[in-house]
């Protein structure tokens, strides 16, 4: 792609991972309904899902257990354990990129920018997502739901100041596709475009970022605009 023209306005660019890089809902799904399962309770579909989706596979469960009432601790630890072991195991059957992804991570990395995960993933669930899609190498930190700390994911603001900080400091953007997002990103005090074809958990125009993209050929442009 061109790079030739004005420098870029950006030296960090942060990412979502879940429905922002990747689509990961129905590898999601088919982990939570083996955990259900096995706590004897019936599947739920994957539209059913997709609200849960975004704030770690702990929250993703207990969301699920409580569809039918209070959550019951006895049951949840077991089926809890068991999703964790499952997923670990089936990470990236079905998850795929968003078209243009690769495309847009080299256009980003040829204008001289640090390229960052922050997740509410585990951070080893995120890094093995990302090594098995072969990405991993592309990013210059990754950061999990548990990397700072207990009730230190987002929308807290310290994954993404951590993330500024491992990258060497700079002006930052952050792309991601729900309110989590979008508030992690203004508690840090920075920009945040938000996709509208991720996981949404709400429309994208109603997130509150600071721009919004249907297609990653778009972020290039939005960001030189801010």
């Amino acid at each position: 792609m061109n790079t030739v023209g004005p420098k870029f306005p950006f030296d960090i660019i942060g990412f979502d991972l879940d429905g922002t890089l990747v689509d990961s809902s129905q590898d999601l799904c088919v982990a939570l309904n083996h955990a259900l399962a096995f706590a004897g309770r019936d599947p739920i579909p994957l539209e059913g899902i997709r609200p849960f989706i975004g704030r770690g596979v702990r929250r993703m469960l207990e969301q699920a257990l409580m569809i039918d009432g209070e959550l019951d601790e006895t049951r949840f630890r077991p089926a809890y354990k068991e999703l964790l072991s499952f997923y670990q195991s089936n990470l990236a059957v079905h998850t795929r990129l968003y078209p243009g992804c690769i495309a847009m991570l080299d256009d980003l990395a040829a204008r001289g920018c640090q390229i960052a995960v922050v997740t509410n993933k585990f951070e080893n669930l995120g890094r093995s997502l990302l090594e098995q899609l072969g990405l991993l190498d592309r990013f210059a930190t990754v950061i999990g739901g548990d990397t700072m700390g207990p009730g230190k994911a987002k929308p807290a603001p310290e994954p993404i100041l951590e993330m500024i900080n491992r990258c060497g400091g700079g002006k930052a953007a952050f792309v991601g596709d729900t309110t989590i997002d979008v508030g992690a990103a203004q508690a840090a005090e920075i920009p945040c475009i938000a996709v509208d074809f991720g996981l949404n958990d709400r429309p994208a125009d109603e997130l509150g970022a600071t721009a919004i993209i249907s297609h990653f050929d778009e972020l290039v442009p939005a960001l030189t605009r801010l």
